[in-house]
């Protein structure tokens, strides 16, 4: 790709891809990715229906940003993660007669990935995720609100989720845990 910017009397040309900002380029894997089928969180918190939204904002943010391929349950795969909703809380944030009001939701997931084969949970992660919202005279509107808001940490938890996986399988760490595992003993 070249670009050629003359009006001004400079001229700017870039080849190739260009340089890479915030990090070393990727090294190319010989390996496939690894399989992994995600399983519908349990909800252990109050707040109806919230697992199967944060289960498949889990699945976009893994398809996308964690470096596995995900599979369904019926598929082969080389990993299981499970998960947990551990609580929901909505503190309110600042409370006055003649102020505004302003909440939070804190979300608390729990994560394991199983290795399949070897069935030992390799990789495990307690994420947190919080997003604010006004509170307005409005009940009905203020649970729109805090449905929102709910969306939202439980997309912040996905995504760092994904971040954390992505990180420990570009370090080898899911590997060297998967082979932390003594050999059978032969008497």
């Amino acid at each position: 790709m070249t670009v050629l910017l003359t009006a001004c009397g400079y001229q700017f040309r870039v080849e190739g891809a260009g340089p890479t900002i915030g990090r070393a380029p990727a090294t190319s894997s010989q390996e496939p990715p690894p399989r992994l089928v995600i399983r519908t969180l349990l909800n252990g918190s109050f707040e109806p229906n919230l697992e199967t939204r944060y289960t498949n904002y889990l699945r976009e943010e893994f398809s996308t940003g964690s470096g596995a391929q995900i599979v369904s349950d019926s598929e082969a795969a080389d990993l299981v993660l499970t998960g947990q909703i551990l609580s929901v809380m909505v503190p309110t944030l600042s409370f006055s007669t003649t102020a505004t009001l302003e909440s939070r939701t804190e979300v608390v997931v729990l994560a394991r990935v199983e290795d399949v084969r070897l069935g030992k949970v390799v990789w495990s992660q307690v994420v947190k995720g919080s997003s604010e919202f006004f509170i307005t005279p409005d009940l009905q509107f203020n649970r729109a609100l805090q449905n929102r808001a709910l969306e939202q940490a439980g997309r912040f938890v996905a995504a760092d989720l994904a971040a954390r996986f992505l990180l420990q399988l570009e370090t080898g760490a899911l590997t060297k845990q998967a082979s932390a595992v003594p050999a059978p003993v032969s008497h």
